[in-house]
């Protein structure tokens, strides 16, 4: 057994996400954790709502609430709709407790007595209207370097080289259009330059492993060769405070440099919650323990660079040495597991502009496996990928429902109709073997696949072993034995079908585990076969160092009772009544009536 962190990318809490946003952090780390859990080891996925930063201001502004207020709304709605998708957390919290503004603290107190936090003197973006602070994410300009017309004041997203917002040429501001001044502030920078060589080292290794994703390691070494520090606090009133600045109210730490910290917080609260408060150095001190970071190609560079750096400033790597604090050691990313871009036809989805899918909508028509489907199917894994409602209901239709709902569908009403019970099996001809054998070697290449996380590979392999089943029924033709001198020949016949879905469900359902509990029942069994998450009203464990916060929702879950990774005898006798459709066929008039949705 070996400790497996899954760290998901942070939501952020200005609105309600959209369809591309769980695409790149949300299925394919719960697929993988569910996996990992199934496979036997011991799995702490981790994440929750990122709650600070001048997009929350401008928002909370423009509704006319307090940031508070709007976190707490956008909260509520986002642990909605992650509980909906099915995503097994062990904690998803939020960066607005007690328990994170003291894990934050503490690394960045010892970054800074490392030696790798430098203050230093630096231009502040200025909005003229109204005297606010303008982030270097609200600056837009033309890349200095590439000629990008839509930079960012902290990265080009065209060319990935770092920036900063007086880097660029033309800048804007983002909110409104004017151009930003830029006056003399104070800040505290993260060295980079002192923890280049260790950085690189650690990417080297990573790349030695073979097991990052091209486009990550070789974005992720090309950012190394234009480092420089970066500033970690921020001019604004909605964050962190920063210790030892605390007479200065309108100065808090950077929300990156906190949200990444957010992993580290959240598996010391969960920890907290139960009843071993050091639990979670299982995953953090233990070399041996394996982490994983999932989250969308927009930031790598967070979890690349910033993140790592950080934990190497904390653990005393860098060039000017120093001591780890109370935490100790603490393990860097075994691998940034990063998606590309799940687009909306050949336009990037734009809440802005209207042009977006919202996760709760889309559950409420169409439900949560059919979305996880389409993400593990097609989702953006190693390129951009787009999504259309025409392919949507294709692979639905196609796929799900003719494939694997269809198997599902026609074993359980044959042995319905012929037994009502799961029948045993008599002796096993060639054919019967081999199915099973096809079935059972599932285990090993889904599972291969699952774990190198080659979702689509993985999905593609799991649905060509359900068309071994079909195919199987097919021509064995069950539902030609009427006579009673075949009576024993289709209790085999039906026991191994039966024997293949139920396999067949257990591949499936790191991808489709609400199909994966029906399946379960449709074949005589009890209870819930996968687990599930669920949410809890719990108290804030620090109510004197946080936001305000008194209590909150969080997801988590009990996931003990998750069955092994391999083939389990079906129970002959399990009652088999006739069943009814796992999946729904969609109309093709859904494509038209979402079209007109969109406009």
């Amino acid at each position: 057994m070996t400790h497996v962190l899954s760290a998901v990318a942070w939501p952020y809490a200005n609105g309600p996400r959209h369809i591309g946003h769980v695409a790149g952090f949300g299925v394919p780390s719960d697929v993988f954790s569910r996996f990992m859990r199934m496979a036997g080891h011991d799995v702490l996925m981790v994440s929750g709502t990122d709650e600070h930063g001048t997009p929350i201001l401008v928002t909370a502004d423009k509704e006319g609430v307090s940031a508070k207020d709007l976190a707490d709304k956008n909260n509520a709605v986002i642990v909605t709709d992650l509980l909906d998708l099915g995503l097994s957390y062990d904690l998803f919290t939020r960066t607005t407790t007690g328990n994170h503004y003291g894990v934050v603290q503490e690394m960045f107190s010892t970054v800074l007595r490392n030696g790798y936090m430098v203050e230093q003197t630096t231009k502040s973006a200025i909005s003229p209207s109204t005297g606010r602070t303008l982030p270097d994410r609200y600056i837009e300009g033309t890349c200095p370097i590439c000629k990008y017309a839509d930079a960012r004041g902290d990265q080009c997203d065209n060319c990935g080289n770092q920036l900063d917002a007086t880097d660029l040429i033309n800048p804007r501001s983002k909110i409104n259009g004017e151009t930003p001044e830029f006056i003399d502030t104070q800040h505290y920078f993260l060295d980079l330059p002192a923890l280049a060589d260790a950085l690189g080292g650690w990417l080297d290794e990573r790349e030695a492993s073979s097991t990052w994703r091209p486009n990550v390691i070789k974005f992720s070494q090309n950012i190394l060769k234009e480092i420089r520090p970066r500033a970690m606090t921020r001019d604004i009133d909605w964050g962190i405070p920063v210790p030892g600045w605390e007479d200065q109210p309108t100065k808090r730490l950077y929300v990156w440099f906190d949200a990444v910290i957010g992993y580290l917080s959240a598996s010391i609260e969960w920890a907290r919650r139960s009843d071993d408060p050091e639990a979670w150095r299982a995953w953090w001190n233990d070399p041996e323990a394996l982490s994983y970071y999932f989250m969308g190609k927009d930031n790598i560079v967070f979890h690349s660079q910033i993140w790592p750096a950080e934990l190497l400033a904390y653990n005393g790597k860098g060039a000017r040495g120093g001591t780890p604090g109370d935490y100790g050691v603490l393990n860097l990313p075994t691998e940034v597991v990063s998606s590309e871009y799940l687009t909306m036809g050949d336009q990037q989805f734009s809440t802005s502009r209207g042009h977006v899918i919202y996760v709760g909508d889309f559950l409420a028509r169409y439900g949560p496996d059919a979305l996880r489907y389409y993400i593990c199917a097609a989702g953006p894994e190693t390129s951009d990928a787009a999504f259309t409602w025409a392919d949507f209901v294709t692979r639905n239709n196609s796929e799900l429902v003719a494939g694997w709902g269809n198997l599902v569908n026609r074993t359980a009403t044959m042995i319905a109709k012929s037994f009502g019970e799961i029948p045993a099996a008599s002796a096993l001809e060639p054919v019967d073997e081999d199915v099973l054998a096809a079935v059972r070697g599932g285990f090993d290449s889904v599972g291969d696949l699952l774990g190198r996380h080659r979702l689509r590979a993985a999905t593609s392999e799991a649905m060509r072993i359900v068309g071994e089943v079909n195919k199987y029924v097919t021509v064995t033709e069950p539902y030609k034995m009427k006579d009673e001198s075949q009576r024993d020949r289709l209790a085999t016949v039906l026991h191994v079908a039966a024997q293949c879905v139920s396999d067949c469900n257990l591949l499936l359902s790191p991808f489709l585990p609400h199909a994966a509990n029906k399946v379960h029942l449709i074949l005589g069994g009890e209870g819930e076969l996968i687990p599930m998450p669920r949410v809890d009203q719990v108290d804030e464990l620090d109510p004197d160092n946080g936001a305000g916060l008194v209590s909150y929702p969080v997801i988590t879950g009990d996931y003990t009772a998750t069955p092994a990774w391999e083939s389990r005898p079906v129970a002959v006798g399990a009652k088999v009544d006739k069943p009814t459709p796992v999946f729904t066929k969609l109309d093709p008039s859904v494509v038209d009536e979402e079209l007109a949705r969109l406009g």
